[in-house]
C-alpha cells in the first residue's frame, strides 16, 4: 500500500508555485540550482505533513515515543531518499522532463549534510530511516553543526582540514522552530537549603546559552511513520547593551561567540583544555535541551510527569549524551519537586544505552574540577548518584575496595561516564554478539556479574534501500526480475535468492551489473581526480574512519611488499588489482595521518612506475562521505574488514559491502562474526587471529622478533624507514617495529596469504559469483529494519 500519494498534476503545480512565488523565477527561465531548491522545499512540506499526521495518530493513541540521542547523524543527502521513501521518484522525473531538467542533475546541488564523522552517526541516520519504516514514533536529537566534522583535503598526501560549510543548499531541509527553544546554564553557584523537609536549590549567576531547534524530517519507506531528527543551534540568550553602550566591545561581543562556539563544529580537537571545556559544553547543550523538549512535549500531551517513564524512551547512542541521565534528575527533583527515590525510579527505567566501542578513547572520563565549575548543579547530583551506587555496592552486594573504586563514577578526580550510563541505565547492549559478549567478560565485567539481566545484544544494521534500491540499479532490477518485490519491505526475503546459485543466466547478469557499476565508478575517479583505473582489475576497498585498530597500515604494508615483489618478478602472472581507500584521520591523531601520508605516497610511487600501475593501483578518496559511499558499495568487489579481533564492535560497512555483492577479506571480529554465520566461511576470505588468541598474546608479544624472522615484512618496513618517494616514516615504522599495540605484523603473513587465495578465487568468474550472490541474499539479517525491531520490543517496549 502506497501511503504516499500525491499526482504528477499536484506535484507540477506545486513546483511551479515554489518556482514563481517563492523564489521569484519563472519555470522556463528558473536554473537547476532554483528547481533543486523549488523541489526540496516541495518535499519538506510533503514531509511535514506526513508527519504531523503520524504525530497526532500517535498522541490520540497515547503510543510510547523513542527519543534517540546521539552525537552525530551522518544523514547525506535527502532529496534522492526523500522521494524514494516517498515513491514520487518517477513522478517527480516526469514533471521535470516536461521542463528539459534531469532529476538526476538537481542531487549534485545538495551537500551531504555535515553533522557526523562515521560508522556512529551513520547509524543514528540508518536507524531514522527504520524506525519510520516500521512506524514507530521517534525522535533524534543532536547539534545543528554549522561546519560539521570537516571537509578533507589532501595537500601533498597529507590530510588538510577545511570548514565543511554545508549549510548553503542544506539549509531547505532544515524547519526552524524558534518557539520550541530552551534555554540551556553554565556555571554559576549553587545555594542548598532544607525548609520543612523540602530540599531548596538555588541555582544562580549562570550563563545561559539559547538552544534553538531546526527539524529534519525522514519519511519511512511505504508507511505512515516520519521520523523527526531535531538539531540544536546555540545562540546567545541575549546581547550585553550596557557592556556595548560603554565600548566594551569585545565583551559584549565575545559572550555571543562563546555560546556560538558550541554547534559550529563537530569534535573540536581535546588535546587542549579549551578543547575539552567546549566538548562538555557540547554534550550538555545536547542533553539539556533535548531533555527539556521532551518534557515539554509529554507535558503537552498528558499534563503530568507521573507517566513519564510509561510513555518514553530515552536512548544513549555511545558515551556522549550521558549526562542526559542526572539532567533529567536535576527537573525532575530541582522544577517538579519529586524526591530521590521516585526521580531515579523514573530515569532508571526511561534510559538504555548502547556501548559501540571497546577502545578506551570512548569510554569517557572528565575531570571533577572541571566539570564541577562548569556544571555545577549536575557535579552535585553525579556526586549524590555516586554516593548511594558506592554504598550499595558495599553494603548490598558486599563489593571489596577494588571492586568498588573500579565500578566507582567517580574515582581519582575523575568522572567515568560508561559507569554512570551502565549503572542507570536499565538496558546496556553491544553491537555485535562477539562484541556484547566481551563487554560482559571485559569491559564491564564486575557490572555484569551483580545485574546480568541489564546486558543484551542488538546487532547493528543498515538503511539496506539506501545502498541497493536507490544505487544500485542494475542488482535492484535483477532481483526483482528473480524474486519479485517483496524484499523491499522486507529484507529478510532477499534469502529467496539463493536458490540461482547455480543459475548460469544470472550468474552472468551478477557479472555485467558489477562491471557496469565498476565503469560508472572509474569514470567518476577519471572525472574527478584525471587517474584512469582498469574497470576489469579487482576492486579492493577499505573504506572507515582512520584509526590503528582500523589496520589501513596492514593493508598499506602489504601493498608495499606487492609492489616490492612486482619490481623483482616484472613478468610474473598477477590478477591487476585496483586497491580503494577512504577514511579521515581525527584532526589531533598524528600517527593516523601518517599513515594517509605513507598510502598516498605509495600511490604516487605506483603511479610513476609504468611497469607496476597497469597491474596495481591505488586510489584514495578524499572526504569520503556518503555520496561516494552510495557510487563504491555497488562497484566494490572485495571488503577490507581487517581490524585486529576483539577491537572492532560491529562495523556497517562490512553489511553495505555484502549488500553490493563484494566478499569480505576479514577477521574474526565485529559483524564479520554474524557474517560468516549467515553466508557461511567458504564465502569469504577469514584470516588472522581469533579474539581468544589476541587476549593471550598479550603481555608477551613481540614484534620486534617477527621483524628479524620475516624477510618480507622487513624488507617493506625498512622501505618505511629509509623512504620511499622521497619520504621516511619512522614513527610507523617504530610504533610497528616496537609496539605493534594492534598486531600488525602477527597477521600479516595469514593476511597476504589469504589475499592470494582472493586472486585465485577471482579467476574462477563462475564461483566468484556464486559466493557474491551468496552474500546478497544472506545480506538482509544486516538491515536496520530488523536491529530497530529488536530494539523496540526488547529494549524501548514499543508495541
Amino acid at each position: 500500500m502506497n501511503y504516499n500519494l500525491v499526482s504528477k498534476k499536484e506535484l507540477k503545480a506545486w513546483l511551479e508555485d515554489k518556482l514563481v512565488n517563492e523564489l521569484g523565477t519563472r519555470p522556463e527561465t528558473a536554473s537547476d540550482a532554483l528547481y533543486y531548491k523549488a523541489l526540496s522545499m516541495v518535499v519538506v512540506e510533503l514531509l511535514r505533513e506526513k508527519n504531523r499526521r503520524f504525530q497526532v495518530d500517535t498522541n490520540s493513541h497515547g503510543r510510547k515515543q523513542v527519543y534517540y540521542l546521539c552525537m552525530e547523524f551522518l544523514m547525506g543527502r535527502s532529496l534522492k531518499n526523500s522521494l524514494y521513501n516517498l515513491e514520487i521518484v518517477n513522478e517527480v522525473r516526469d514533471v521535470l522532463a516536461d521542463y528539459g531538467v534531469k532529476l538526476e542533475a538537481l542531487y549534485d546541488y545538495e551537500p551531504d549534510a555535515g553533522l557526523g564523522n562515521g560508522g556512529l552517526g551513520r547509524l543514528g541516520a540508518c536507524f531514522m530511516d527504520a524506525l519510520a519504516t516500521q512506524d514507530y514514533p521517534a525522535m533524534g536529537y543532536s547539534i545543528c553543526y554549522e561546519y560539521g566534522i570537516f571537509k578533507q583535503k589532501i595537500v601533498d598526501g597529507w590530510q588538510t582540514e577545511l570548514p565543511d560549510c554545508w549549510l548553503p543548499g542544506g539549509e531547505v531541509w532544515l524547519a526552524p522552530r524558534p518557539e520550541r527553544s530552551v534555554d540551556v546554564h553554565f556555571g554559576g553557584e549553587v545555594e542548598e537549603f532544607w525548609d520543612n523537609n523540602y530540599h531548596h536549590v538555588n541555582y544562580k549567576n549562570y550563563t545561559t546559552v539559547r538552544a534553538v531547534p531546526y527539524d529534519m524530517f525522514v519519511s519511512g519507506y511505504n508507511s505512515k511513520g516520519v521520523s523527526r531528527l531535531r538539531l540544536w543551534k546555540a545562540t546567545s540568550a541575549g546581547f550585553d547593551m550596557e557592556s556595548f553602550n560603554r565600548g566594551d566591545y569585545v565583551n559584549a561581543l565575545g559572550a555571543n561567540s562563546m555560546a556560538e562556539a558550541i554547534s559550529k563544529i563537530l569534535y573540536p580537537n581535546d588535546n587542549h583544555n579549551e578543547g575539552k571545556a567546549l566538548r562538555l559544553r557540547q554534550q550538555y547543550f545536547l542533553v539539556a535541551a533535548s531533555v527539556g523538549d521532551i518534557i515539554n512535549r509529554h507535558m503537552a500531551t498528558y499534563g503530568t510527569l507521573d507517566n513519564f517513564a510509561d510513555k518514553v524512551a530515552i536512548h544513549i547512542n555511545d558515551t556522549h549524551p550521558t549526562l542526559a541521565i542526572p539532567e533529567l534528575m536535576r527537573v525532575l527533583l530541582d522544577d517538579c519537586g519529586y524526591n530521590w527515590d521516585v526521580a531515579w525510579n523514573t530515569v532508571t527505567r526511561v534510559f538504555a544505552y548502547t556501548n559501540h566501542t571497546v577502545m578506551s578513547e570512548a569510554l569517557e572520563k572528565w575531570n571533577e574540577d572541571l566539570f564541577a565549575s562548569l556544571l555545577p548543579r549536575i557535579y552535585q547530583i553525579i556526586r549524590e548518584i555516586n554516593n548511594r551506587f558506592t554504598y550499595d555496592l558495599y553494603n548490598t552486594y558486599h563489593l571489596d575496595c577494588g571492586r568498588v573504586e573500579e565500578m566507582a563514577v567517580i574515582s581519582g578526580r575523575t568522572i567515568r561516564m560508561a559507569n554512570l550510563c551502565v549503572m542507570a541505565c536499565h538496558s546496556v547492549n553491544g553491537v555485535s554478539k562477539l562484541h556484547s559478549e566481551i563487554i560482559k567478560r571485559d569491559v564491564f565485567r564486575s557490572f555484569y556479574e551483580i545485574m546480568p539481566q541489564k546486558f543484551t545484544n542488538v546487532t547493528n544494521g543498515i538503511a539496506s534501500r539506501r545502498w541497493l534500491y536507490q544505487s544500485n540499479e542494475g542488482l535492484t532490477q535483477l532481483l526483482r526480475d528473480t524474486i519479485g518485490n517483496g524484499w523491499l519491505r522486507d529484507m529478510s526475503e532477499l534469502t529467496k535468492f539463493n536458490k540461482y546459485a547455480d543459475d548460469k543466466r544470472v550468474l552472468g547478469r551478477l557479472e555485467e551489473i558489477k562491471l557496469q557499476n565498476k565503469e560508472a565508478f572509474a569514470d567518476y575517479i577519471k572525472k574527478t581526480t584525471g587517474v584512469s583505473i582498469d574497470p576489469h582489475s579487482i576492486f579492493d576497498a577499505q573504506v572507515k574512519r582512520l584509526h590503528e585498530y582500523k589496520r589501513q597500515h596492514l593493508n598499506a604494508l602489504h601493498i608495499l611488499s606487492l609492489y616490492q615483489w612486482l619490481k623483482a618478478n616484472p613478468n610474473a602472472e598477477f590478477t591487476p588489482h585496483t586497491f580503494i581507500f577512504g577514511a579521515k584521520a581525527a584532526p589531533g591523531y598524528f600517527l593516523a595521518k601518517q599513515i594517509i601520508k605513507l598510502i598516498c605516497t605509495l600511490r604516487d610511487v605506483i603511479e610513476k612506475d609504468p611497469a607496476v600501475r597497469e597491474k596495481l593501483r591505488i586510489v584514495y578518496l578524499e572526504d569520503y562521505r556518503v555520496t561516494l559511499s552510495e557510487l563504491l558499495m555497488p562497484a566494490a568487489e572485495l571488503s577490507e574488514q581487517i581490524s585486529l579481533a576483539g577491537t572492532e564492535a560491529s562495523g556497517t560497512g562490512n553489511m553495505k559491502l555484502m549488500l553490493g555483492g563484494a566478499l569480505t577479506i576479514g577477521t574474526y571480529d565485529g559483524a564479520n562474526v554474524e557474517i560468516a554465520e549467515h553466508v557461511g566461511e567458504e564465502n569469504m576470505f577469514i584470516f588472522g587471529m581469533r579474539a581468544e588468541e589476541v587476549e593471550s598474546l598479550k603481555g608477551h608479544y613481540s614484534p620486534r622478533a617477527i621483524y628479524n624472522g620475516n624477510r618480507t615484512i622487513k624488507a617493506a618496513l625498512d622501505a618505511i624507514n629509509k623512504g620511499i618517494g622521497g619520504n621516511a616514516f619512522p614513527d610507523i615504522y617504530q610504533s610497528l617495529v616496537n609496539s605493534d599495540p594492534y598486531m600488525v605484523l602477527r597477521d600479516f603473513d595469514s593476511y597476504a596469504a589469504t589475499q592470494r587465495k582472493a586472486m585465485a578465487t577471482y579467476a574462477d568468474q563462475v564461483k566468484w559469483q556464486q559466493m557474491s550472490l551468496r552474500n546478497i541474499a544472506e545480506s538482509g539479517y544486516f538491515c536496520a529494519d530488523r536491529a530497530i525491531h529488536e530494539y523496540a520490543q526488547n529494549i524501548w517496549n514499543l508495541r
